[in-house]
């Protein structure tokens, strides 16, 4: 399956018979080259970086455990694509989908605070789309969406609205350039229901989709008018300063902060929703740039009097529209433990476990915290 199709190389046979023998280094050697691509490709099927991670992992144990059921006669890229695939599918069967809080709810009003996250988390996780290396471009001829567009938060909470298996075909078809024939071959079903499955699920993803990626979006802005727009957000953020923010938004923008389920959208609400909550003056604020699901973004760091430094609070993901923000979708880092409103209208100053508070920001290449003169 995929684009090249070929039947294993030399070096790849030696590596096969050497991993059938119960060789793990072979194993790795054959399987570590696809591992980056194939973790995306989970992260597609499921929304979820944790989820993609234990995924993958499974995926790998049966193609370990399979090994000698691969018979070569097509890619070893291919056979463990129909592994992932069908590991994902399984996952999917087992827990809700996963959203973004636009599609959760609607929109809040800033009077009525920020609401409890569910106890179960549902929501769209951000993706560390250059720690792990996707290329850019287009991942074969055949695909229809570039590598770094199938993940950003838009197209994937797309994704998330398709059945399973329409969900497999569009990924496996548009993004990764598989043929239909390829595409039937990894999940056991005809040539013809592939190409039915393709056909409701692009219906269902343009509709979602806006008319235009933040991949064009960010080559018709440019380096420099990109830096000038990230800089002046944080800039503005950490200052305090809530017109400058606001004039920087799109007339409808919304602002969103998984695992909460509130949502603000348009400028009237993000004025309050600002002054009430993080520009309120109660927290002190220092930001640093960051790239995150093919766009822009910005890890925001809040002072902890506790921990004498500024600790990570969230990465705010931007969805830009010319040099407008039209969506900032702020994933916070920090534990959900509590249960009272309260707890999260003080969210920036509750006790924070530092084993935990980094992590996500490390996968960003960002530090687990600022010093008092950064």
């Amino acid at each position: 399956m995929g684009t090249p199709s070929t039947r294993p190389t030399i070096n790849e046979r030696e590596r096969l018979e050497a991993a059938r023998g119960g060789d793990e280094d072979a194993f790795a050697a054959l399987v570590d080259p696809y591992r980056g691509e194939l973790h995306a490709h989970c992260y597609r099927m499921l929304g979820s970086v944790h989820d993609a991670e234990d995924a993958l992992q499974d995926a790998m144990l049966r193609a370990w455990r399979g090994l000698a059921r691969f018979e070569g006669r097509s890619s070893l890229r291919s056979w463990l694509y129909t592994i992932a695939t069908n590991t994902c599918l399984s996952a999917i069967e087992r827990r809700p989908k996963r959203v973004l809080p636009i599609d959760y709810g609607p929109a809040a009003d800033p009077h009525d605070g920020l609401g409890l996250p569910p106890i179960e988390s549902v929501w769209v996780e951000p993706y560390p789309d250059q720690g792990l290396g996707l290329e850019d471009g287009y991942a074969a001829p055949e695909a229809r969406y570039e590598v770094r567009e199938s993940v950003e938060l838009a197209f994937v909470a797309a994704l998330q609205h398709l059945p399973a298996n329409q969900r497999a075909v569009l990924i496996l078809r548009e993004v990764m350039g598989f043929s239909a024939k390829e595409v039937a071959e990894s999940l056991e079903t005809s040539v013809a229901s592939v190409n039915s499955a393709l056909q409701r699920a692009r219906g269902t993803v343009d509709e979602r989709l806006p008319e235009r990626s933040q991949q064009a979006t960010l080559r018709s802005l440019g380096d420099d008018k990109l830096r000038k727009v990230v800089e002046g957000y944080m800039d503005a953020m950490q200052r305090g300063d809530v017109d400058a923010v606001v004039a920087m938004l799109s007339d409808e923008a919304t602002w969103s902060m998984p695992p909460l389920p509130a949502w603000f959208q348009g400028r009237d609400a993000l004025v309050g929703f600002l002054r009430a909550g993080p520009l309120s003056g109660d927290w002190r604020w220092r930001h640093l740039p960051a790239h995150a699901s093919g766009q822009a973004a910005v890890g925001s760091y809040c002072w902890h009097d506790g921990e004498n430094g500024y600790l990570p609070f969230a990465l705010d993901v931007l969805t830009l529209d010319g040099e407008r923000v039209k969506e900032i979708t702020s994933f916070i880092t920090r534990s959900t433990r509590g249960r009272e409103r309260e707890f999260y209208e003080r969210w920036p100053e509750q006790p924070v476990d530092l084993s935990e508070v980094g992590v996500v920001f490390e996968r960003f290449g960002l530090p687990g915290r600022l010093e008092r003169d950064t």
